[in-house]
């Protein structure tokens, strides 16, 4: 029997949620086949199994989360568990013996004075948590409505209960009991009607609803604000920014992109250039590729590059091992590795962890400069702008040259401005003096 479990998907990430299973009870599953989906703030994607055998028992339903190395299933490697986990789903099924029907009330007890009507079921039924997090709108139409919101069914993400779900439960449930009337009292003259007070009892115009939607987040998306927020709590966050002449790897990449197209199948980008300048400035300045565990300081002898990549619905960093080993043609390789199976989930646990620096590429998109988060437990994250031909001054003379600005990010506890700015301008003269041969 081997047990599954969920698996650690970066340094920072102490749980993980259960987002679809891919196989049943008593399915076969192949060793490395795709077993469940799982989403945190680091990765939204697929786990292979462990073993090949039969899933004889899940444990962790969809849409729960847990923290890591707990046991979601187990594996039954001889297949002796199919028979045990089909039998399991049966017994369920099978209806409980009917109760023995009870003796009639005698009439004389039917004809006796009516008991009060029941409460309503909302209000007598023990409140359950309903599937995952709730917003204020939800809360507050439910409390408003006295409504158990353990009885209404989300068709939101993960099984989120939606303003629509609540409406539509309202729309469905039956009118309450009409209260007893109140005793009359002696008619008095009618006082006259506050004509001010209209205004301020009026409803919200009819089409008001509709200029709005809510949703809930899904689960990358909250615990990437999670981990966003704590990295602003725990590092002293400072950014530099560094202006780059990119004229000598323009022309160098130019040389050279219609030979990769053609050789390799992929193009060449300015990124694996900033990456392989970055490396030789880690091994110079080596405290940027440290991190730090309370009061001790922890080198890493690895240069391990975490790339940010965009997804759809969020933000993962896959990791570049052993960057200093690799040659601009092996970083190219890797960076359209990594990205492509970022964004088809499959990205394996091991690949998220262990990264020492991080670089993020939002020039992709034409943004000039930006001030990135740090990547914890990471002390620095270095931000890549668009590359622009702006004309500057050379020698007292108007040039054209292709320009990018550099923004780096550093941790103050650790890191001062000086030694940053050190670490870019090491990084400048790589890449303006660019002579290596990309292939």
């Amino acid at each position: 029997m081997t047990d599954v479990v969920m698996p650690q998907m970066g340094e920072s990430i102490v749980e993980g949620t259960l987002t679809k299973w891919l196989k049943k009870p008593g399915e076969h599953v192949e060793r490395d086949e795709p077993l469940f989906e799982i989403s945190t703030d680091k990765v939204d994607t697929e786990i292979p199994s462990p073993a090949a055998g039969t899933l004889s028992e899940v444990m962790v339903e969809e849409g729960k989360t847990v923290g890591i190395n707990t046991v979601v299933a187990r594996i039954d490697e001889n297949g002796a568990g199919a028979a045990a986990a089909a039998a399991a789903p049966a017994a369920q099924a099978a209806p409980p013996p009917a109760p023995a029907p009870e003796p009639a009330a005698p009439p004389v007890q039917a004809a006796a004075a009516p008991a009060p009507p029941p409460p309503p079921a909302e209000e007598s039924a023990p409140a359950a948590e309903p599937a995952g997090p709730l917003s204020p709108l939800v809360r507050k139409m439910a409390r408003e409505n006295n409504i158990d919101l353990s009885r209404i069914k989300g068709t939101g993400a993960g099984g989120r209960i939606t303003k629509q779900d609540v409406e539509g439960y309202l729309a469905a449930r039956p009118a309450a009991a009409p209260a007893p009337a109140a005793p009359v009292r002696p008619a008095a003259p009618p006082a006259p009607a506050p004509v001010a007070a209209a205004p301020a009892t009026a409803p919200l115009p009819p089409a008001a609803p509709a200029r709005t939607r809510i949703e809930p987040l899904s689960t990358m998306r909250m615990k990437i604000a999670e981990h966003m927020v704590l990295s602003r709590r725990t590092s002293a966050h400072v950014t530099t920014i560094h202006r780059v002449d990119m004229t000598a790897v323009a022309k160098m990449r130019e040389h050279n992109k219609a030979a990769f197209q053609a050789n390799y199948g992929f193009s060449l980008t300015y990124l694996p250039f900033i990456v392989r300048a970055a490396v030789v400035a880690l091994r110079q300045f080596p405290l940027l590729n440290a991190s730090l565990d309370g009061n001790n300081i922890i080198y890493h002898n690895e240069i391990n590059i975490g790339i940010a990549v965009a997804l759809e619905n969020g933000l993962i960093v896959p990791v570049i091992r052993a960057a200093d080993e690799k040659n601009v043609l092996g970083l190219q390789r890797s960076v359209v590795d990594l990205a492509a199976r970022a964004r088809s989930r499959q990205l394996k646990p091991d690949e998220v962890l262990g990264g020492t620096f991080s670089i993020t590429n939002f020039g992709s998109y034409g943004s000039l400069v930006g001030t990135p988060i740090i990547n914890q437990p990471q002390v620095a994250i270095l931000g890549v702008g668009t590359v622009d031909k702006t004309p500057v001054v050379i020698h007292d003379a108007i040039a054209i040259r292709s320009i990018c600005h550099l923004s780096l990010s550093f941790d103050h506890r650790l890191i001062d401005g000086a030694l940053a700015d050190q670490f870019m301008t090491k990084v400048k003269q790589v890449l303006e003096g660019w002579t290596e041969e990309v292939q």
